[in-house]
């Protein structure tokens, strides 16, 4: 997923940073009719309204971009646009080339000084980025845009057409969009009238706490989407306790094919007596396609569903 940490330090840092708050951004843009074939060219100078609500003005197409969180590096590689990326956090690690551009630290605390020293045209960041931080560099005169939407497909669509305006990829944007949206209705259909099994998303376990996906989180919804029936749809957030899991005893179990959690799982107090472990449905997936919002979230549903539901997906 990002550096080789602890599950549970990723559902603090990470899970949190990209757990949406809904907060309806908007665009101040040039209209663009993707039914016609027409220009899908952007005319600069472009105002765009973040989601901190701060109109941005960005002069020209930006030629020197930091991007600071994983999902948005996602989206200006898929853009075709990773060419023009000078800097990244250190938890952009997809594509692999994004491993070449200079890293400017953590998400919620970058270097500033390093930042400045690329001479950046904009700097993009996403869910939760320090507001003190917008301030600094601001007053360095740089340009920030935080871009995120709302916890769901609609909210990964809107941010990634906002990212195709700003560095002027508004054809591909869509293209990329509408692919998107083709996978989520196709999967959708097929798992329609198949039985639910019940499915339980192995965040963090063990010693540091129990965590999963509850019924306000994307991962939930994405599970209940997939064709299952999310285990902890009685919690709120990402808290939770082995003795209701033992209780729920689901289906399934999916966890992060990342950092031994496989082999943890296996031998934990709770988690090891479980049918679904027993059984060998103890499932792994690939958790940056399905906890960053962002070009990838498609094909980490398909993965999610194809681990629900591998008789359909013969």
């Amino acid at each position: 997923m990002f550096k080789k940490k602890s599950i549970i330090s990723i559902v603090l840092a990470i899970l949190v940073c990209f757990v949406f708050s809904g907060c309806g951004n908007k665009v101040t843009e040039n209209k663009v009719n993707t039914t016609k074939k027409e220009t899908t060219a952007v005319v600069y100078p472009l105002k765009v309204v973040d989601s901190y609500n701060r109109t941005v003005t960005i002069e020209k197409e930006p030629k020197r971009i930091i991007t600071i969180a994983p999902n948005i590096t996602e989206g200006i590689y898929a853009l075709g646009k990773g060419g023009n990326l000078v800097g990244r956090s250190d938890y952009d690690d997809y594509p692999t080339d994004a491993l070449k551009v200079a890293s400017v630290g953590s998400l919620l605390q970058p270097n500033i000084e390093k930042i400045v020293e690329l001479k950046p045209d904009v700097v993009i960041a996403s869910t939760h980025f320090d507001k003190a931080v917008v301030k600094k560099l601001e007053d360095l005169n740089i340009k920030v845009l935080v871009l995120y939407g709302e916890e769901n497909f609609a909210g990964v669509y809107d941010t990634m057409s906002k990212l195709g305006q700003v560095v002027n990829a508004n054809e591909k944007a869509q293209s990329i969009i509408s692919k998107m949206k083709k996978k989520v209705a196709d999967i959708t259909e097929k798992v329609a009238n198949a039985k639910k099994p019940t499915v339980y998303y192995v965040a963090g376990f063990g010693k540091s706490g129990d965590f999963t996906a509850g019924k306000d989180t994307f991962i939930g919804n994405m599970i209940e989407i997939a064709g299952g029936k999310n285990a902890a749809d009685d919690a709120i957030g990402w808290k939770y306790s082995v003795e209701k899991l033992v209780e729920k005893d689901p289906d399934v179990l999916i966890c992060s094919k990342f950092f031994d959690s496989k082999k943890g799982i296996e031998a934990t107090t709770g988690y090891k007596d479980l049918k679904a472990v027993k059984n060998g449905n103890l499932l792994e997936v690939d958790d940056n396609t399905i906890v960053r919002q962002g070009p990838r979230l498609a094909e980490g549903l398909e993965a999610m569903a194809k681990l629900i539901h591998p008789e359909l997906f013969k």
